[in-house]
């Protein structure tokens, strides 16, 4: 096991999380709401990475740094431990502190915003195809292009068949978390994006249990599924 890898990995993980609650802060709001530029203190929020705390005053606006950092060290490093020294893992750790952001918006406000989304999509669509450049790659950048439009299709008839149980951004979000997947194969794409739906599921049949009236994201879910698809894809192509 690559011990010095994984160190690295959760470090960086670490150091990235603890740049997530800014952002998270700015743009969890409802969709017809500007990102916000002003903190609750009433001084301008500066920059988008950072803690969320005001540089003025010292006041806090949001939610602390720990648990992002340690769930995007936690993440990154169980992926340097799947992965090993690949030119992909560059790819994955990249992409994890704005899944990690999005998790964190989607669950403050059930909302999946386009200037995360799409970036991501086409980001690791792109780095997956300089990956595929650098000897060592253990994937295949036209099968994860294809990958991006077959579960971002599949969730558009979803969102098409039942757009009540299935928002516009995760169709989006399905793009990135495909293109992911299907670097590995398609065995991958299809655990991953089922991994993903179980856990949605499981969480909203807890909540009809418990009796909790909810409107249940699914982004956390659907992120939290393809990163068991991508590590458990890694792992197994090693």
């Amino acid at each position: 096991m690559y011990w010095l890898l994984i160190v690295v990995g959760a470090l960086y993980g670490a150091v990235a999380g603890a740049l997530v609650p800014r952002a998270r802060y700015r743009l969890a709001v409802e969709p017809e709401e500007e990102w916000r530029a002003i903190g609750e203190c009433g001084h301008a929020v500066g920059g988008w990475a950072g803690p969320a705390r005001c540089g003025v005053c010292g006041g806090r606006y949001g939610p602390g740094a720990l648990w992002p950092a340690g769930v995007t060290a936690v993440l990154c490093g169980g992926l340097a431990a799947a992965v090993g020294v690949r030119p992909e893992l560059g790819v994955w750790w990249a992409a994890v502190p704005v899944g990690v952001l999005l998790a964190a918006v989607d669950w403050s406000v059930r909302r999946l915003p386009d200037v995360l989304t799409l970036p991501l999509a086409l980001g690791v669509a792109a780095l997956l195809g300089v990956g595929a450049l650098i000897p060592g790659a253990a994937g295949s950048w036209p099968r994860a292009l294809l990958g991006g439009l077959a579960l971002g299709g599949a969730y558009l008839a979803l969102y098409l068949l039942h757009p009540s149980g299935l928002g516009f951004g995760d169709v989006k979000l399905a793009l990135g978390l495909g293109c992911a997947l299907g670097w590995y194969g398609w065995w991958v794409l299809v655990l991953g994006a089922f991994a993903g739906l179980l856990l949605g599921s499981l969480y909203g049949m807890g909540l009809m249990i418990t009796r909790r009236a909810a409107v249940m994201p699914l982004g956390p879910f659907l992120l939290a599924g393809a990163w068991l698809g991508v590590a458990g894809g890694g792992y197994w192509t090693g």
